[in-house]
């Protein structure tokens, strides 16, 4: 055999070599965003994640200062990502006021003006979801709006809104968590929930605005028996609200509006989407322009906080039969994104013996989830 011939050879039988080990490059890419214990907070949790018009992707979660409970010293915090989330900026504190409640991130991206809202609720640190709830509290639970126009490098004092979005018999009361969505015809959509006083009644509900996030209005409740919910807009223009539930069946309950979220039909159990009464993501997906819809959906994929699961459907949400498990373990709330190029992004509550160790960035391709 001649030099030349050995040479190309063994080239050839390198790059056979090598093939095998560029196919686990397929698999997430997953990081740890925050994690418990540093940076000046015990636990951190409620993880929401968008990506902005200049293609910046912003993680938002509530700070825990002293434990893990829903009350306290709590602010709602961010951390930006330049190159897709591969790596990611300084934490910016959002909202801290004192040692009372900023929480329930649940951001919304208005194409049109580049303009990112982010919805939030804020309660004293004493007044527990228990105490608003039976009356004992000293204030009530409030909804409140900040903006930025700088693409999340800095924000505006955040606005009370509660009095245009709260009924007067409500006593809880939580944006998302997760995201809003921007409807074809340009309203911005905000899932939400609420309690009913006297009753203690679970309802899913969703806020809207129609003037690029000036002014927000109360749109369609359903309930009884659900909360925290994500919208997504279908192929034929309905919108389908996706609600954590309480009817004991371990399922997701949906419900769909034909007036871009002012009313919603009864809320009926999706036998596929198995839950373990946790909250979940639903979005979604064009992975280019002409191409048919799809929708992500993500959640703890068993009767306990475990198992984070990502799911496919491409009927609308009728069926979902890809699915694939991106953490075994541990696991609890989670939020989908899109980042540029048509990548996946899922920021979720990641843990060995807890959900709550960590809220951990994924990063993944479509033909991962569906090869």
């Amino acid at each position: 055999m001649s030099q030349t011939a050995h040479a190309v050879g063994v080239l050839l039988l390198a790059l056979v070599c090598a093939l095998p080990r560029a196919l686990p490059a397929a698999e997430p890419v997953q990081e740890a965003v925050f994690t418990a214990g540093q940076e000046g907070y015990h636990t951190y949790r409620i993880p929401s994640v968008i990506v902005t018009k200049k293609g910046t992707v912003l993680a938002f979660c509530e700070g825990r200062k002293s434990g893990r409970g829903d009350a306290g010293d709590i602010d709602l915090l961010l951390k930006r990502s330049t190159d897709g989330g591969k790596s990611w900026q300084k934490t910016q504190v959002v909202w801290d006021e004192g040692q009372n409640t900023c929480g329930n991130p649940c951001p919304v991206v208005d194409p049109s003006t580049g303009t990112i809202w982010l919805l939030l609720t804020h309660n004293l640190r004493q007044d527990t979801e228990a105490k608003i709830v039976d009356g004992t509290s000293e204030a009530s639970r409030t909804v409140w709006v900040t903006k930025s126009d700088d693409d999340g490098q800095s924000w505006s004092p955040p606005a009370e809104i509660t009095e245009g979005v709260k009924r007067p018999d409500w006593t809880w009361y939580a944006t998302g968590p997760g995201v809003g969505i921007q409807l074809q015809s340009g309203r911005l959509l905000v899932p939400c929930d609420n309690k009913v006083a006297g009753t203690k009644a679970r309802q899913s509900h969703v806020i809207y605005s129609d003037d690029h996030g000036r002014s927000w209005k109360l749109g369609g409740v359903v309930g009884p028996n659900c909360n925290e919910s994500q919208a997504v807009e279908l192929s034929d223009g309905r919108v389908m609200l996706n609600m954590r539930s309480y009817q004991a069946n371990n399922r997701r309950l949906v419900a769909t509006s034909k007036d871009e979220g002012l009313t919603f039909s009864p809320p009926v159990e999706d036998a596929a989407l198995i839950e373990p009464v946790c909250q979940a993501s639903i979005l979604r997906y064009v992975a280019a322009e002409g191409q048919k819809p799809r929708l992500l959906f993500s959640n703890p994929a068993s009767t306990k906080r475990e198992r984070l699961t990502v799911r496919l459907s491409d009927d609308d949400g009728c069926t979902w039969p890809i699915s694939k498990v991106l953490h075994e373990g541990p696991a609890a709330y989670s939020c989908l994104t899109v980042l540029e190029g048509g990548t996946i992004g899922c920021l979720y509550e990641r843990g060995k013996e807890s959900a709550y160790e960590t809220i951990t960035f994924a990063r993944f391709s479509l033909l991962w989830l569906a090869p």
